[in-house]
């Protein structure tokens, strides 16, 4: 199974998928349910479809018109990448990088040329092929990193997009109060009316401020991290590209990938690998220990 990530890239899926997004804001509109029952109220009274259209019609609008059409476009992809999560395999990369660097050790540069075709991820593939065709190191580390420079950037217009949906729905909210109350003012000759009049033209705000804050500044933040933990994954590929190229120890360039993952996700690999680095206590040593212990 594969998964994308906000550039379209596939990885695969060598963690378990990163919900906590969707669970998160349905918990959110879950206690906000609660909370209305336990008061007394009726969810069925925060209904009102002109309020609805209002704010979501209108944040919708004004954010169009504040990004392009391909930004626009990708709102749902976005969507499903921020709910999804990516699962991205650094241990798996790692691993097939040290592979790698063992094979140029051993047969040299030229042959991993058999083995570009076989990467499934670009950028690695890209970086890989690079080193084959005799690039300069510098060169290299200089096409790599803009690409993540270029990634980084599309993905922070990614996130700057709900970030500005966000900015947008309460005011667009406040918007539709103000509406409605002008036209309960227009119709203050009908009393009784009048309570769920103005009741119902707070629901605009609600909606807008509800909106913000449950969905399109969560979805921001979340795209954010998910371009952060992307630009990490990259970047310890990069290194391990210029490594190979330079011909490190295969084990040095293990433990350098190891930084790049977080210590519960090393597994028992990583401290069987420094525990064997370790160094042991002289015999002697040891012996007069077991002697004293005696």
């Amino acid at each position: 199974m594969t998964d994308r990530s906000q550039d379209g890239c596939e990885y695969s899926d060598g963690a378990e998928l990163k919900a906590i997004t969707a669970i998160g804001i349905g918990g959110a509109f879950v206690a906000l349910l609660l909370a209305v029952v336990m008061e007394g109220g009726n969810p069925a009274g925060l209904l009102n479809i002109p309020a609805f259209i209002i704010v979501v019609g209108g944040t919708g609008a004004a954010t169009a018109a504040s990004s392009t059409f391909e930004g626009v476009k990708a709102i749902p992809s976005l969507y499903k990448v921020a709910f999804k999560g990516l699962a991205l395999d650094s241990r798996g990369a790692a691993k097939q990088m040290v592979a790698l660097a063992e094979k140029a050790r051993r047969e040299g540069l030229l042959a991993l040329e058999r083995d570009v075709k076989e990467i499934e991820d670009e950028y690695t593939r890209k970086g890989i092929q690079l080193v084959v065709d005799g690039t300069d190191s510098e060169l290299v580390r200089a096409i790599l990193q803009s690409e993540i420079d270029g990634m980084a950037q599309r993905h922070h217009e990614n996130a700057n997009l709900f970030a500005t949906g966000g900015g947008f729905a309460p005011t667009l909210g406040i918007l539709g109060t103000v509406l409605s109350l002008v036209h309960v003012l227009e119709n203050l000759s009908n009393p009784g009316q009048l309570g769920h009049s103005i009741a119902g033209a707070f629901l605009a705000t609600l909606y807008g401020v509800g909106s913000a804050n449950l969905i399109f500044l969560p979805v921001a933040n979340k795209l954010k991290a998910l371009s952060a933990e992307e630009t990490l994954y990259r970047t310890m590929l990069l290194e391990a590209v210029l490594s190979i190229q330079a011909g490190d120890n295969p084990r040095m360039l293990a433990e350098k990938l190891e930084t790049f993952i977080p210590p519960e996700a090393r597994g028992e690999e990583a401290d069987e690998a420094r525990a064997a680095k370790a160094p042991k206590a002289p015999k002697a040593e040891s012996a007069a220990a077991e002697e004293e212990a005696a």
